[in-house]
């Protein structure tokens, strides 16, 4: 055998134990609220699944996370929190004895803080092994999170198909690339939540440059860092604005670029590049979770628990548009207090907690139905998705109600997954439903 030849061989058994890397598709899910930031996925999804049809794969997944699926390719990044194994004296002793103020424990009886693996995972799309995990810090976090709702990994994480960002909110930033190796991670001090309630607001990426929000009791900032090495680039003081979850949007209006980051009690568009404000609309009541979603020159943006609110705005303004007529259209009945909204062929859905269904029309702000109550009492966290026609609800019970698209409400379907509690939003790629539950990751594909 000729050098040449030998050498070949050598490079083709190498290869062979290389992970392959499909190149992405134009329906990936490369964040939390899909390819265009508004829930909606480019394919088709499932109509009908059970615990025993159409479920592709199901597989464990340790620890505790709301986090939802990001896909690329064949990749599926998810993160956990998984409780440190030492003993319980030794845990003990690791947990801070107070919380915030001298409370012990988290909000309302939510857990003490133990030390706990914050850990990224790699799955493989196709069969649902695990292509790699890595523990990004071991720690005891400060507080506590939501007893129900809550958990220490909750914000999703974001990939451009090279590196993907993981944040653990008030545990740090962290750059993997696509193989599991860590090319930075930055620090973050820690934050005051309202009650304990938890973190989770998701990191937003936008060209070279990463955007995270950090709205809290006290201090609340905005950052732009550079994806590449995790430099700072700036940094704006959101004092004025309390807690928050709400993802950050970037969107793009007469060629510009802005940054719109809802808030109790402000709304404001950042300059993307500077981090200077653009415009700002107070009128958003507490505890403000619905990302929001835009299209044909309008953003809309909602809080649903003390003081619901609903504000469609008109881009193009600066300054102060509180009052103006730049705010087209208000609602106050019926808004999602956690579930964002689904903005798709100029109609905007959104889900209160307690399973109440409207869609209104984008531009007037005029309902084709609203607070339709689905075919059983509900309750949801998770935000919902569609995909060809369809609207997907996952509800905290194991179910997930299919809804017509469309100005008539229509129940399509109801699937069940026995013993399964759904807090995490759905991701869909390819005709194919990635659904995480409390403790495993369910794959449903066909029943079309």
């Amino acid at each position: 055998m000729s050098s040449y030849m030998r050498f070949s061989a050598r490079c083709l058994c190498l290869l062979a134990f290389l992970p392959f890397v499909m190149p992405a598709g134009d329906d990936d899910w490369l964040k939390w609220r899909g390819p265009d930031n508004n829930g909606v996925a480019r394919g088709d999804a499932p109509l009908t699944w059970s615990d025993k049809e159409n479920i592709a794969w199901k597989v464990p997944v340790a620890g505790k996370g709301h986090s939802s699926p990001v896909i690329w390719g064949n990749r599926i990044f998810l993160t956990a929190a998984v409780q440190n194994d030492a003993p319980p004296a030794a845990r003990a002793e690791a947990a801070p004895a107070e919380g915030p103020g001298g409370r012990r424990g988290g909000p309302r009886g939510g857990p003490t803080p133990r030390e706990h693996k914050f850990v990224v995972l790699c799955i493989d799309r196709t069969s649902g092994k695990t292509i790699w995990e890595k523990v990004a810090l071991m720690a005891t976090p400060h507080e506590s999170y939501h007893p129900t709702y809550g958990s220490f990994a909750s914000h999703t994480v974001v990939t451009d198909g090279k590196m993907v960002w993981a944040s653990f909110g008030s545990r740090g930033l962290y750059a993997y690339d696509f193989e599991g190796r860590l090319v930075w991670k930055k620090d973050v001090p820690p934050m005051r939540m309202r009650m304990q309630f938890g973190e989770g607001a998701a990191p937003v990426l936008d060209g070279n440059t990463l955007y995270l929000k950090y709205d809290q009791t006290q201090g609340s900032y905005l950052l732009a860092v550079d994806k590449k090495t995790g430099k700072e680039l700036w940094r704006a003081d959101r004092g004025d604005v309390s807690d928050s979850w709400s993802q950050p949007l970037v969107v793009t209006h007469e060629g510009v670029k802005q940054l719109v980051v809802s808030g109790t009690p402000k709304t404001r568009a950042y300059n993307p590049e500077t981090g200077a404000v653009i415009w700002e609309a107070v009128g958003l009541g507490a505890n403000v979770i619905p990302a929001p979603v835009a299209a044909n020159g309008m953003v809309f943006v909602m809080s649903g628990f003390r003081d619901p609110k609903l504000l469609a705005i008109r881009l193009g303004r600066t300054g102060d548009l509180t009052g103006t007529d730049a705010i087209v259209w208000t609602n106050e009945r019926g808004n999602s207090y956690t579930p964002s909204p689904v903005l798709h062929d100029g109609k905007l859905y959104f889900l209160t907690d307690n399973g109440m269904l409207s869609c209104f029309d984008a531009a007037t702000g005029k309902p084709f139905y609203q607070q339709q109550r689905l075919p059983k009492p509900y309750n949801f966290k998770a935000s919902p998705v569609a995909a060809n026609g369809k609207l997907y609800l996952s509800a905290e019970n194991g179910d997930v109600i299919v809804v017509a698209l469309g100005g008539e409400f229509r129940v399509l379907a109801t699937n069940t997954l026995t013993d399964q509690v759904f807090i995490a939003t759905p991701a869909v790629v390819a005709g194919t439903m990635y659904l995480r539950s409390q403790d495993s990751l369910f794959a449903v594909r066909g029943g079309k």
